[in-house]
């Protein structure tokens, strides 16, 4: 028996297969870090993140590739249009890092820890329209989990 997947599902599936291919191109082409990026102020309970947004596919394609050391209290915001499922992987990416996925009210909806220069993807557990890295253990350390809240301009408050 054939199947024939409906219209809409084949097209979403071609914009899946385009998106990892171009993604995946564009990480074995990057040769360097990317230039620090603009930051905004951000804060978890007391502790106040430096936070570079990268914002455009460019920024979020490099994101932390090649770069050697982050600042403790320094992380990387994407920042989407349109909430979606994102997933991150850490090839080419040289320091272990730890990522939240944040609603857009600035609640963190789910963390994964990730290991350097690997091809494992971690994926939010819902739709977002922003992910949050930060050194490895970040959270884990100062107690934040799903539910918490970050606060700042990006999210509204």
């Amino acid at each position: 028996m054939i199947s024939i997947k409906p219209p809409l599902l084949l097209a979403a599936v071609r914009r899946a297969t385009l998106f990892f291919v171009v993604a995946a191109s564009a990480a074995l082409a990057q040769e360097g870090p990317q230039a620090r990026l603009r930051t905004v102020p951000l804060t978890a309970g007391m502790h106040v993140i430096q936070a570079e947004l990268a914002i455009t596919p460019q920024q979020q394609q490099t994101g932390m590739m090649f770069r050697r050391g982050m600042g403790a209290s320094e992380g990387m915001l994407f920042v989407n249009d349109d909430k979606d499922m994102r997933c991150f992987w850490m090839r080419n990416t040289l320091i272990p890092l730890a990522i939240a996925f944040i609603a857009d009210d600035g609640t963190i909806v789910n963390i994964a820890e990730m290991k350097p220069q690997s091809d494992q993807s971690h994926c939010s557990a819902r739709p977002v329209r922003f992910a949050l890295e930060m050194n490895t253990g970040w959270f884990t350390k100062r107690g934040f989990k799903a539910g918490s809240k970050l606060r700042g301009i990006p999210f509204g408050n």
